[in-house]
């Protein structure tokens, strides 16, 4: 859904490790986020409340004709409340893969098992129909107790058969007949369960364009068919569950990376245009866009705080031919760290308890 609020990002620098106590907006160093009363005084989690409102302000390192970049007015705590939405997002760099166990095999000795994977993810879904789906079909080994008719299965070797043609690489030379190697590790664990485990996705190819969005978030997830017969008797949503021979069950979910430097990166181009006093467009050659700032910091994570709130005392606005808009704030503080437990504080303090989501 569209979000049309007036967007303001305010990253803190890694080096900052918490809000500046004495001075002003104008006292701000470029990049240094602090937070301000009414009286543009700094605040602590234990004078904020005292103020009727607050701003979130950030020295500029360009500050030909402009000052500080600021937020507009935020008030929390009482009946003049102009905050709407008031959330945390806790960034993390690690995406976990999915795995799934396949245990509790039912299979007649001589039976033909066919083993049905079909992964998901934003590029396979590009380019296969309902997700990249491939089988494989084994005969269901009996034990050596001599037994006739046979009806015990070892099932060890028929997880081991079974990871020998999942493992196999794909026939053929045509670039389509990709090997399932590719997106999956399959293990046989204790002799009774086939483990399968996604592989992390590769990192897509990151253009230079300083104007492109680059930032791409994906995550792979599958399902798991596993059924007596060919490969037929699974069809393309759903398979026929009086043919399963085994449970399969999901034990960790895939995940996406949350807060990544990309990502912060990104809002940062996003939002570039609200935040420059003058020169807004986002000009290719640094030469000609020395409006731009980063201070993004590579390869860790940020907790981003968001605010989203109301023009203060707007109904003391006369009526006029104008829409009012709402505005947010970002503020993005690596993860875990000393600066994002310091902005906690306060906002807690001056909001109240923050959803974590």
């Amino acid at each position: 859904m569209a979000d049309f609020s007036l967007t303001t990002l305010f990253v803190v620098p890694v080096g900052q490790t918490s809000l500046p106590s004495s001075g002003s907006t104008q006292d701000l160093t470029a990049g240094q986020v602090g937070i301000f009363n009414s009286s543009y005084a700094t605040v602590n989690a234990g004078t904020i409340a005292a103020s009727p409102y607050f701003y979130v302000a950030q020295g500029r390192a360009n500050t030909y004709l402009q000052g500080s970049k600021r937020s507009d007015k935020i008030a929390g705590g009482d009946s003049k409340s102009n905050v709407t939405e008031w959330y945390k997002v806790s960034g993390s760099v690690v995406a976990n893969v999915q795995i799934t166990d396949v245990t509790d095999f039912n299979v007649q000795a001589g039976d033909d098992i066919t083993l049905t994977l079909r992964a998901h993810s934003s590029y396979l879904d590009t380019l296969y129909f309902n997700g990249f789906t491939r089988s494989v079909t084994v005969v269901a080994p009996c034990l050596e107790c001599d037994g006739d008719p046979c009806a015990s299965v070892n099932v060890n070797d028929l997880i081991d058969s079974l990871i020998v043609k999942l493992r196999a690489q794909a026939p053929g030379i045509n670039p389509d007949n990709i090997s399932l190697n590719q997106f999956y590790v399959f293990e046989n664990v204790g002799g009774t369960t086939l483990r399968i485990t996604g592989k992390p996705l590769t990192v897509y190819g990151q253009p230079c364009d300083v104007a492109a969005f680059p930032y791409e978030y994906d995550r792979m997830f599958f399902r798991t068919f596993i059924y007596a017969g060919p490969a037929t008797t699974a069809d393309f949503i759903v398979d026929d569950n009086c043919n399963s021979v085994a449970s399969a069950a999901i034990t960790q979910e895939a995940s996406y990376p949350i807060g990544v430097s990309a990502e912060i990166a990104q809002l940062e181009k996003n939002f570039y245009s609200y935040q420059a006093g003058y020169l807004k467009h986002l000009y290719r050659m640094n030469g000609y866009n020395e409006n731009f700032e980063t201070y993004v910091a590579g390869g860790i994570a940020y907790d981003t705080y968001y605010v989203k709130f109301n023009e203060y005392s707007r109904s003391e606005y006369s009526f006029g031919d104008y829409i009012i808009q709402d505005s947010t704030i970002i503020i993005a503080a690596q993860a875990d760290g000393a600066a994002s437990t310091n902005i906690q504080e306060v906002l807690v303090a001056a909001l109240g308890p923050v959803t974590n989501v």
